[in-house]
């Protein structure tokens, strides 16, 4: 506030001084609402043919690019997405890790959206809202993932609020997944068979076996780094530097020093590099993590003032797997004095503090219903119904999904079943979910519409008694969690974002044949404070076809 002793010989300048007060008000104003921008995109995907292993192969193209347009926002930035589908299937996208906050009708997935018919097209309304880091996105409608159709989504800081490192002087994006060289139609078919599919062919880094990344000695540049694959881990490294690891999946997190990272499907992570070698190239790599068959994909760092290529051994993986994987996990903690996409600091939120309101003990496997492979959380295997379950609620349409099917803990009583599966919840509830895993395999679980704190890691069978070793001081949040084999993860959520969320393996084989449910944060008070109405152009299928679809 400005105070003016007022005289008659000094009125004219504390008059001048008020008045430029409220001209700087004005424009700090003007300069945060004009971050808040509208962004406009139109999308069209289609099929092309390309050769990313080496022979040609049918994959998705979008606006004629694979991997698909990387789509670079700031905080707050709204996005008005028009995609055109011009495949002979029903299509979707789904923003990875984005939150959709009240806005779970934007979310890309058969549970909150109908698909896009051939020849039509879908016009998304988000917002990047409150958040910052590095994401993806992907389609979610049948195993159109393994044919392409995925990107980066990077979400920078607004101007106004600063980042805990100094500006990289510039960043890459690399998409690093394993790869099929079989058509994804194919697939799908042995999937619908009751079989599960084989391992990849390979692995991709950017949707190809071997790209380049150009810089200037001396120089730090930011990676981005995703593992957008179907089904393996993979571990990330670069010859001859070290990785500064400074956000993963929109946490800040306290910025230790690295020669390799554990990166699981779904997830995605922020390091810094330095090009403080001497000018040559040098290989990046990236590989398959436990699995019998190893793949190998290679870039080339290269430094602007290199005369000689990219020479040596490769770096190696490391020697260990599993217990060292979870070890560097542990590592990973919340940088609490950081801002994130805020201006409060991340810690000011103490999570720690909180008693959950509800306990969830979620555990997959592997079963045969009906004489096919299925997969099931708590003995039951998710299957989408005709009509997106957020319709459904909307329009009080009964009998589309089940929320007494799936028990919130696990018993081998149980028998096996399929049903779509939900899990009903409370705005502003505080839950814990334990993630149990009794195979002798990999998981990985992610959350739409939120991120979570990962609280404990651990292997064998979770109890209560684990809650010792949980860190509830500083974990980091993420949206998608890990679960090592034979073993079992712990987060800690809370459900502020009103809507219906996918909870789902990672895992697109998992996914598919059932290892997901859904979470209806739900409260009886209809306020646009929690919601946003019904979309105008919201696409109707199934039973809610015939609806009046106006607010």
């Amino acid at each position: 506030m400005m105070f003016c002793l007022w005289t008659d010989a000094m009125g004219s300048t504390c008059l001048l001084h008020l008045l430029r007060g409220v001209v700087l008000a004005l424009l700090s104003v003007c300069l945060v609402q004009g971050e808040d921008s509208y962004k406009y995109y139109t999308w069209t995907v289609t099929y092309g043919t390309l050769s990313p292993l080496g022979s040609p192969q049918q994959v998705i193209l979008i606006n004629g690019q694979f991997p698909g347009p990387q789509l670079d926002l700031v905080t707050n930035d709204n996005v008005v997405l028009n995609l055109v589908n011009k495949l002979d299937e029903p299509f979707l996208l789904t923003w990875n890790g984005i939150k959709q906050r009240k806005n779970s009708w934007q979310d890309g997935v058969l549970g909150t959206n109908c698909p896009v018919s051939p020849n039509s097209n879908y016009t998304y309304k988000f917002q990047a809202k409150d958040q910052i880091g590095t994401f993806t996105y992907f389609p979610s409608t049948s195993l159109h993932k393994a044919a392409g159709g995925f990107g980066g989504l990077n979400v920078y800081h607004r101007s106004v609020i600063p980042v805990p490192y100094p500006y990289p002087d510039g960043d890459f994006t690399l998409l690093i997944g394993d790869w099929y060289k079989t058509n994804h139609k194919a697939l799908r078919e042995t999937l619908d068979s009751g079989k599960s599919l084989a391992f990849p062919d390979g692995l991709l880094i950017n949707g190809q076996a071997h790209t380049t990344v150009n810089g200037d000695q001396g120089k730090t540049y930011m990676f981005r780094i995703s593992n957008v694959g179907m089904s393996t881990s993979i571990n990330f490294r670069i010859q001859g530097h070290t990785l500064k690891l400074v956000e993963i999946e929109g946490s800040h997190i306290v910025q230790n020093v690295y020669d390799t990272l554990d990166v699981h499907v779904g997830q995605s992570a922020t390091v810094l590099v330095t090009l403080n070698q001497p000018p040559k190239d040098y290989y990046i790599v990236a590989s398959t993590r436990f699995s019998r068959k190893i793949f190998t994909a290679t870039a080339v760092l290269h430094y602007s003032n290199s005369n000689s290529p990219a020479s040596g051994p490769l770096p190696s993986p490391p020697i260990h797997q599993y217990h060292w994987s979870v070890k560097q996990a542990r590592t990973y903690r919340w940088n609490l004095t950081a801002n994130a996409a805020r201006p409060n600091p991340q810690g000011s939120y103490h999570y720690g503090k909180i008693t959950p309101t509800k306990t969830i003990v979620l555990s997959n496997s592997a079963s045969l219903i009906n004489g096919k492979l299925r997969y099931t959380v708590n003995r039951v295997s998710y299957v989408n119904p005709d009509t997106p379950l957020k319709l459904a609620d909307y329009f009080n349409i009964p009998g589309i999904y089940s929320v007494g099917s799936l028990q919130s803990l696990p018993s081998d009583n149980t028998p096996l079943s399929v049903a779509t599966s939900v899990v009903p919840t409370s705005l502003h509830d505080f839950i814990e979910v334990v993630f149990q895993n009794n195979e002798n395999t990999m998981q990985s679980w992610h959350l739409d519409g939120y991120d979570f704190w990962v609280v404990g890691y651990g292997f064998g069978q979770w109890t209560p008694a684990k809650r010792r070793t949980y860190n509830l001081v500083d974990a980091l949040t993420r949206h998608t969690a890990q679960v090592y084999p034979m073993g079992w993860t712990s987060i800690l959520v809370s459900l502020d974002n009103q809507g219906m969320w996918n909870l789902r393996s990672a895992m697109w084989e998992r996914q598919y044949l059932g290892q997901q449910l859904y979470l209806r944060v739900w409260t009886s008070e209809r306020s646009l404070h929690n919601e946003y109405d019904i979309p105008n152009n919201v696409l109707l299928c199934g039973k809610a076809v015939g609806h009046n679809n106006d607010p």
